[in-house]
């Protein structure tokens, strides 16, 4: 598509948004990914070994090869912030460039983009269901890759979790790090007593013991055991791990035994197999728990694995553009998502709108780069900023929206001169 384009001298500056299309597991959408896709944008060029390669394949003009050594992103960007909640339909991110930058942009930058917002959304889900019990990602293992891993780390901790086990997210990230052991450390000892001592002693400050390898109720109790030989070398037992069974009676049980063992203060921890829903059915269930990992069901977003994401052109040579298929109409024009609350707080509604029009509500796409240069660099704090940002946006939305099974849509008007763009494209089709 590139070299048609330059060979036609189709280089003027054309608008391209990507947007999700409606999603019946989601009432909302939560923004992330942007820090990595301003990075990648702000760096991109194509270098020697990519150059020889469109040599090799015989598809591309030695011309095109020439003028690609050239290439660079030089457009402007307006998005929304990460973090921020969003809806169907409302631009995540609008791309101004000469078309054949915005056009080449288009797979990588939605990978980006689409994975973080998949997984924050999925995430937040999570965050809202636990209710104020903390969540800690437990995804690498299972994740699509390592990249995958990593990003969904940042993504889980910017929706509301406290903490991953992925330790390169935490150096990377500044995420708090968070790990216990696994069952394999168990049974490379002769005892689970062994195992429970040793670990205590090589980390005294992180003493979380996993006790459902062979029996819940004696693990429980060989901790209670071991607590009281610990104490003696001034050592608590701060938590214990349960991954399998029926996790809300294994926790009671648990609870029971290590309270009559006088560890009142010690944590129960329950993970394997849990999302939104699981957590929604442990809280519901009164389960004594203090926090939850959760992993393969959150990193790869088990109910919803990809979003409907589009990537559009929207405007070029003056023109309004817009796809036009059978149940994938696209809105034309430059937009701006303009946002409303009601009395309490509350979201309310949110209407879409041409860029120049000055309607009523908060305006929620912000420029963020211009002629290919980032206009903030990123701070240290920046995620910590989206967390904020984000546990802001999941308060101000309305019950319906927050429901797992069946959640309520947000209402998305589209302004008088939006839509009277959209009929006048349809009737230019027709």
């Amino acid at each position: 598509m590139l070299q048609a384009y330059y060979e036609h001298d189709m280089t003027e500056e054309a608008v391209f948004e990507l947007f999700m299309r409606r999603s019946p597991q989601r009432g909302f959408f939560v923004a992330a990914g942007l820090e990595q896709g301003l990075e990648w944008l702000s760096q991109l060029e194509f270098g020697p070994s990519e150059l020889e390669w469109m040599q090799h394949t015989g598809l591309f003009s030695n011309a095109f090869i020439e003028r690609m050594q050239r290439f660079r992103f030089t457009g402007e960007v307006r998005a929304l912030p990460e973090g921020s909640v969003f809806f169907a339909e409302e631009p995540l991110v609008q791309i101004v460039a000469p078309l054949p930058e915005a056009q080449f942009i288009e797979s990588r930058l939605m990978n980006i983009l689409h994975y973080q917002t998949l997984i924050a959304s999925k995430a937040a889900r999570c965050t809202l269901a636990a209710n104020g019990t903390p969540v800690i990602d437990f995804g690498m293992r299972r994740a699509h890759g390592g990249e995958a891993g990593l990003w969904a780390a940042r993504a889980c901790y910017m929706a509301g979790f406290s903490a991953t086990a992925t330790c390169l997210s935490s150096a990377r990230y500044n995420i708090p790090a968070s790990g216990t052991m696994a069952h394999a450390f168990i049974l490379a000892h002769d005892s689970e007593a062994e195992a429970f001592e040793r670990f205590a002693r090589s980390h005294p400050d992180n003493v979380v013991l996993l006790i459902d390898t062979y029996d819940v109720k004696r693990g429980a109790q060989r901790v209670v055991e071991v607590a009281q030989s610990l104490a003696a070398e001034g050592l608590q037992v701060h938590g214990v791990r349960i991954d399998s069974g029926d996790l809300a009676a294994n926790a009671k049980i648990a609870r029971d035994i290590l309270d009559r063992g006088g560890l009142t203060k010690t944590r129960i921890i329950v993970s394997g197999g849990l999302d939104e829903y699981r957590l929604e059915t442990l809280m519901a269930e009164g389960a004594p728990i203090d926090g939850v990992g959760v992993g393969s069901n959150v990193d790869t977003s088990a109910d919803s694995p990809f979003l409907d994401s589009a990537y559009k052109l929207h405007y070029f040579r003056d023109r309004p553009r817009g796809k036009h298929a059978e149940g994938k109409t696209d809105l034309p024009g430059r937009k701006q998502v303009f946002r409303h609350y009601d009395a309490d707080g509350l979201l309310s509604e949110d209407t879409l709108g041409l860029l120049d029009e000055n309607l009523e509500g908060d305006a929620l796409l912000e420029p963020v780069m211009r002629d290919g240069k980032r206009l903030k660099m990123p701070a240290s704090g920046d995620l910590d900023c989206a967390r904020a940002r984000c546990e802001k946006a999941l308060a101000t939305l309305p019950a319906p929206l927050k429901q797992l099974r069946t959640p309520g849509q947000h209402r998305v008007s589209l302004s008088p001169q939006l839509k009277a763009l959209r009929e006048e494209l349809a009737q230019s089709y027709r």
